[in-house]
């Protein structure tokens, strides 16, 4: 029995590992997985363990964008370290905004929006604003993370506000956003995945740590391999993001939302779905 919750840990660190990184939510995916395929375990571990796996992610992201995220590198000159301190600054201003929205809201979060018709609803919205957006597309004016502005960092900030509706995906609404400010593609993903780093690093140790460490050793093994495969899983989905948009635009994911968010709204209407 034991070796078949690891096998569902495997399962659900790749569904994490994907749908992390692909503006398509997470939480969506983990909500129609969740009826028929849950953990052995009680609801505080499964909590914990749904944000903790999280932190595979962002290992993916540190590992593959090392040398640009670390000022320090012997393999820069004092300009370029100089543009990656400030680099820093405009994920630190760009994730203020959602920091103190989802400090002063959790509660509400929890209670009133973490619901299948919302989740839905968002995933089916958004699906749609990924089509007209792109449809209207013009020539990006930001071709350069360099060339972020700290207003641009900070607005793009914003939107990622609005991934607090759970549906609407963190990637999503920060990549959105980023387009409709005049980023291109590629940056408008790298930003999202740099503003992730701070945001699902402190909402794992915070979920661990409110938790506790006293976990069984089954616990132990079953978040690390969820862990693990959310990290190897990780890395080939943003490969393939970075790929992808190199010649294609995100039409393709506002269509799969809309099916994805019709399927939830539909069975929630017949089936007693669970957050």
């Amino acid at each position: 029995m034991f070796f078949l919750e690891i096998i569902k840990s495997v399962i659900l660190g790749i569904i994490q590992g994907i749908t992390e990184w692909l503006p398509i939510s997470s939480t969506g995916h983990l909500i129609l997985v969740n009826q028929f395929l849950n953990l052995d375990c009680s609801a505080d571990f499964m909590d914990m363990f749904k944000v903790v796996i999280q932190f595979g992610s962002i290992l993916a992201v540190v590992l593959l964008y090392f040398n640009k995220l670390n000022p320090l590198s012997p393999q820069k000159n004092s300009f370029e370290k100089k543009e990656t301190w400030l680099l820093w600054l405009k994920v630190i201003i760009g994730v203020i905004p959602a920091a103190i929205i989802g400090f002063l809201f959790e509660d509400i979060i929890d209670d009133y929006l973490s619901k299948p018709y919302v989740i839905g609803a968002a995933l089916l919205i958004y699906g749609i604003l990924f089509i007209i957006i792109e449809n209207r597309q013009k020539q990006a004016k930001i071709t350069e993370i360099s060339n972020l502005t700290y207003k641009t960092a900070f607005l793009i900030g914003c939107f990622q506000v609005l991934a607090l509706i759970p549906g609407t995906s963190r990637s999503g609404s920060t990549i959105l956003g980023a387009v409709l400010l005049g980023a291109g593609r590629g940056v408008a993903s790298e930003f999202s995945f740099f503003l992730a780093i701070p945001v699902m690093f402190g909402a794992s140790a915070l979920k661990m740590l409110g938790f506790g460490l006293n976990l069984t050793a089954q616990e132990w093994i079953i978040l690390i391999t969820g862990t693990i495969v959310s990290f190897i899983v990780s890395v080939v989905a943003i490969k393939f993001l970075m790929n992808y948009i190199r010649k294609h635009d995100f039409k393709a994911f506002g269509y799969y939302r809309i099916v994805l968010g019709i399927i939830i709204l539909a069975v929630s209407l017949f089936l007693p779905i669970s957050a």
